[in-house]
């Protein structure tokens, strides 16, 4: 008989790249892949590490799968990804209920952990880090029509509050050959916007061609017939070059989005984060993106409560917020990571304040969104359908300007043409709801 296996994969969209190679990995072994973890003889849960809450999504979905082993639903768990990785001994030591801790370096033994845990064996499989596979053949968990495309893995930066270098390792790109030869595999079976991710994604290139080979990738991969979008997530602001801005300038298949994560805007926080800048350079580098490539769309996200952060650092920030203008904005509380520097910083934020500083950001947030929105009324966007809402009775997608899962919608209606879940075509924008812009489908 085939043994069922289901994955719930956490986290980012650089975890999911790996869960869909371990996927590929069980199929290729003989299992059936099962999309709920929780009808497969064993579950996989691929979690993360990163934060304090993400921790606790990541135990709170094992738990839920311990009950259903008690209950003789499923007949194993094994747990792969970031906490897997961060906590090897402790994770089953905490949950005794879990069969196999799974390392992200020994993902690639993923299939024969899942049949030692089959055999009723208890299985710790660990291998360095930097021998993670991240470019592997993969099954594909997106809508068919997009895909992530992990550049390279790991990360060099070492801000005091991350946990990241110690989990997945030194920052180490693929070729440009791999990368390429990647997307002409996607755009084969199907995908129209590639998304491209790391840890710091405009490092690309650096540590095997010895200079940021970004934009040259970029340049190759709009070479690839059948790819429509490309779109940038994780860019680091120190290396957002002119040539990158060229290049996104001048190719029409290069989404004008980018995803800058700075988490604060004064100096001395900044320093204190082992990062560089300040408000106003911040805000001049801002500047500058927007007159090399109009109509771009910048997110970022924030983080309120970093030890130290004094009542004025925080001013400072919320001044920040709104001169930015940022069309996308997330904002995340610090948490105390263990083995980061920033643990045993002095002069800690309490909760509450944390908690209150995050409402104060996303407010202020709230009204550059609904100065956007009335900007955003009467303009022409091509957006690619996800789907029919039928409660709306409208569509729904995406346009250059909004990323899978972390940004907004676009709904609108078609006048009765019937659309397939990737279609590309030209919206009208009417109206706004909240962070999603309303429309109506409009000949070409």
């Amino acid at each position: 008989m085939k043994y069922k296996v289901g994955m719930v994969s956490l986290g980012c969209p650089k975890n999911q790249v790996d869960a869909e190679i371990m996927l590929k990995e069980l199929h290729g072994a003989g299992y059936k892949l099962v999309e709920d973890a929780a009808m497969g003889d064993v579950a996989i849960v691929n979690t993360c590490g990163f934060i304090e809450s993400a921790k606790a999504e990541s135990i709170q979905e094992i738990l839920e799968l311990a009950k259903l082993k008690a209950e003789g639903k499923i007949k194993a768990i094994v747990v792969t990804g970031c906490m897997a990785e961060r906590y090897r001994d402790e994770v089953m030591n905490e949950i005794p209920e879990i069969d196999a801790v799974v390392s992200i370096g020994a993902n690639k033994k993923i299939a024969e952990v899942v049949g030692s845990v089959l055999e009723g064996e208890k299985v710790k499989a660990f291998d360095e880090n930097t021998n993670l596979n991240i470019d592997g053949e993969r099954i594909l968990t997106t809508k068919p029509y997009y895909a992530y495309i992990k550049v390279a893995e790991g990360c060099d930066n070492c801000c005091s509050y991350c946990a990241i270098p110690m989990i997945r390792g030194k920052f180490r790109s693929r070729t440009i050959e791999s990368v390429v030869g990647e997307a002409v595999t996607l755009s084969k079976k199907g995908v129209k916007e590639l998304i491209l991710v790391a840890q710091d994604t405009t490092r690309y290139g650096e540590d095997i061609y010895g200079t940021l080979a970004l934009p040259k990738l970029l340049r190759e991969l709009c070479k690839v017939e059948g790819i429509e979008w490309i779109r940038l997530l994780y860019c680091y602001p120190e290396r957002i070059t002119d040539e990158l801005l060229e290049v996104m300038a001048q190719e029409p298949k290069i989404c004008k989005y980018m995803d800058i994560p700075l988490q604060h805007c004064n100096g001395e926080i900044l320093r204190s984060m082992n990062r560089t800048g300040d408000k106003e350079s911040l805000l001049s580098l801002l500047s500058k993106i927007r007159s090399k490539v109009q109509g771009i769309t910048l997110r970022t996200t924030v983080m309120v409560g970093f030890p130290g952060e004094t009542r004025k650092h925080f001013e400072e920030l919320c001044e920040f917020v709104r001169e930015a203008k940022f069309e996308k904005l997330g904002c995340f509380e610090w948490s105390a990571e263990e083995g980061t520097p920033a643990y045993d910083f002095p002069d800690r934020v309490s909760d509450k304040e944390k908690s209150r500083r995050q409402e104060v950001v996303m407010d202020e947030q709230s009204r550059v969104i609904d100065s956007w929105c009335e900007e955003m009324q009467g303009r022409e966007l091509y957006v690619i359908a996800e789907g029919f809402d039928r409660l709306a009775e409208c569509c729904f997608g995406r346009s250059c300007g909004e990323a899978p899962e972390i940004d907004g919608m676009i709904f609108f209606t078609t006048d009765g043409k019937k659309l397939t879940a990737g279609d590309i075509v030209k919206v009208k924008i009417t109206d706004s709801l909240g962070t999603d812009l309303i429309g109506e489908m409009i000949a070409e």
